[in-house]
């Protein structure tokens, strides 16, 4: 009786992580930017990727992870649906700590931009006035 709870166990947390979605392990440690482009050379994802480049302490400052959704990918197609993203075209989204996507844009969102939509979330002006 004892191994047959256990193995149940064991089928329920895999199940559990198999429907956890691909963002799931960042809510409440880290904003993240989900860039979804249909391929490496999308001219939009190569933007993004060289004005954030320069920015890393501004990002890093405020707990910004950058997560690609690129090609056709099984990983790709599941941020993607989890975003409600399409396949075939740049997409930039800005998701909070709690999850929730605060910004997307179709375009590269200029660092200034996302900095400052982070800068104005409550979360983000506790964490500034408790390191004051």
């Amino acid at each position: 009786m004892r191994t047959t709870l256990i193995g149940l166990g064991l089928a329920a947390l895999t199940l559990g992580a198999a429907m956890a979605g691909p963002l799931d392990a960042y809510r409440w440690r880290s904003r993240v930017l989900v860039l979804s482009a249909p391929d490496p050379a999308d001219a939009d994802l190569r933007a993004q990727r060289a004005a954030l480049g320069p920015m890393r302490g501004g990002v890093a400052e405020r707990d910004l992870v950058v997560v690609e959704a690129v090609g056709d990918t099984p990983e790709a197609r599941s941020l993607r649906a989890q975003l409600s993203l399409p396949a075939g075209e740049f997409r930039a989204v800005l998701v909070g700590k709690d999850g929730g996507a605060k910004l997307t844009a179709a375009a590269p969102i200029p660092p200034q931009k996302l900095f400052a939509t982070i800068d104005a979330m409550p979360m983000r002006r506790g964490e500034i006035e408790g390191a004051r």
